[in-house]
């Protein structure tokens, strides 16, 4: 079953590079907070790399504006990976998680199989609002779409 708008957000771990590897429990990230999250089904790749990411940078300082405690990215890799892509192309504003074992989306129910590209199981690229840790807005891509789970998207739901 797919997550969707009034649901809480599953219970979840998912890991940031801080110093390390830093496992971080979805309780923690979203109770009491607005967060806006983006997923991705993979750094470095085409899409994430050339549009995704780069308009969560380029509007970071309006979405927080608009009452955003944090903005979150999250793909279905390692921490070292997720690092990596926000050091070359990203930005202090985005907080990076990673979903290694695609976990996380299994348990929103937004996976999809990138079998066919060589990529094994992923999760779909999707954007969302919650607000104490209650989705607010879903916004899920069609395959090979990139509209609603931009950052210009978010602008006009917040």
């Amino acid at each position: 079953m797919t997550i969707a708008v009034g649901d809480r957000i599953p219970e979840a771990t998912l890991n940031t590079l801080k110093d390390g590897v830093q496992a971080l429990d979805t309780h923690e990230l979203f109770d009491g907070r607005k967060v806006l999250m983006f997923a991705v089904p993979g750094a470095f790749t085409p899409t994430c790399s050339a549009k995704h990411l780069p308009g969560f940078v380029d509007k970071a300082a309006e979405l927080k504006a608009k009452g955003v405690d944090e903005i979150v990215a999250t793909a279905v890799n390692d921490a070292f990976v997720l690092g990596a892509w926000n050091k070359a192309s990203g930005s202090g504003d985005i907080t990076m998680l990673a979903d290694g074992n695609g976990e996380f989306a299994e348990a929103l129910g937004l996976t999809m199989d990138g079998s066919g590209y060589g990529l094994g199981k992923r999760g779909q690229r999707f954007s969302m609002i919650v607000n104490d840790g209650v989705v607010e807005e879903l916004n899920v891509e069609a395959p090979g779409d990139f509209r609603v789970s931009s950052a210009e998207h978010m602008l006009g739901q917040l």
